[in-house]
């Protein structure tokens, strides 16, 4: 007889409305992978991405949403040394992170930080394996440097502002209202940009300009970080909410050896993030236990309500994490 859990599925490429709960089977683990028993999930954008129809999980992953959570392994397949059933984790997930129950690499998940809850362990996969290899990796952000990330209320950008003034580097963002820019300062950011306000390629060029941008917005942004960066900078693009097609002239980018990146995490393999994992453990998980950073938390929703979870990131009205109750 098949076991199940409860879940929640993408009935069809859409709106919130589209998360629908269900009962599915539970999965097994395979060779190098455990068997989690999530007890909380966390939100991201590219569950609204996946949610829509426009990010497809990779060969072999679950097609339920979800790239994030903390729980309990239960099982392990062949080849696993750690962890072992009963140890409490967080992990990344290639998918199904709306659900019971979820299975990974092994070499993905991390121990609970000293302290944390699992709500809030819950929050940091996804994030922080994004920034540390976007920015520190990637980016090649050093201490001093002027470091300017858009969204700085989201997720991503609360860990940013957090990751890299604990790394001594100046930090700049920018956000949509005086809320989210309090927010950010409190957090470490030097300055905070309403961007409604303000035009963060003057401020930032009154600075010297930036040594490295984390951009996730795209659109016109992209001309415009182009010329609030610094001669030898560099911008890291990650997402593109206003989206990836621009006109841009690049005899900028030459003249003033700029350097354009960018990369997502879900397709990278599993080796790739399994260094990601060991190099967040050895120079950020420390800090997570010493709380010199911590992930921000926004709300939580049971995992039956995913569907306003996502209404909630899709109003931007959030800041840090929006997770789901799974146990």
């Amino acid at each position: 007889m098949t076991r199940t859990m409860r879940a929640v599925e993408i009935t069809e490429p859409g709106g919130p409305e589209v998360l629908k709960p269900v009962t599915h089977p539970i999965p097994e683990p395979g060779h190098g992978q455990v068997l989690i028993r999530l007890h909380w999930a966390g939100v991201n954008r590219p569950d609204v991405l996946q949610r829509g129809g426009n990010y497809s999980p990779p060969p072999g992953a679950s097609d339920l949403p979800g790239l994030e959570g903390a729980g309990e392994v239960v099982a392990t397949g062949a080849g696993v040394d750690w962890p072992l059933p009963g140890t409490q984790v967080c992990a990344l997930l290639p998918g199904g992170g709306y659900a019971e129950y979820a299975v990974t690499a092994a070499a993905h998940c991390l121990p609970i930080p000293q302290g944390m809850a699992l709500r809030e362990a819950a929050c940091l996969p996804e994030t922080f394996f994004t920034v540390w290899t976007n920015v520190f990796q990637r980016g090649a952000l050093q201490a001093g440097e002027r470091f300017l990330v858009h969204g700085g209320s989201s997720g991503i950008g609360t860990t940013a502002i957090q990751l890299a003034s604990a790394f001594g580097a100046r930090v700049f963002t920018t956000a949509g209202s005086p809320e989210k820019c309090a927010a950010c300062l409190e957090l470490g950011a030097e300055r905070a940009i309403n961007y409604r306000e303000e035009d963060f390629v003057e401020v930032l060029r009154n600075e010297g300009g930036a040594n490295l941008i984390l951009d996730m917005v795209g659109g016109d942004y992209l001309p415009r970080n182009v010329k609030a960066l610094a001669d030898e900078g560099r911008l890291v693009q990650i997402a593109f909410l206003q989206g990836p097609t621009v006109a841009l002239n690049f005899a900028h980018v030459m003249m003033r050896r700029l350097t354009i990146t960018g990369s997502t995490l879900r397709p990278q393999s599993d080796l790739a993030k399994a260094r990601i994992a060991e190099a967040l453990k050895t120079h950020v998980w420390p800090l997570l236990a010493a709380g010199r950073v911590a992930p921000v938390m926004d709300r939580d929703f049971p995992l039956a309500e995913a569907a306003a979870a996502h209404a909630r990131m899709e109003s931007s009205s959030h800041i840090g994490k929006i997770v789901l109750r799974v146990a």
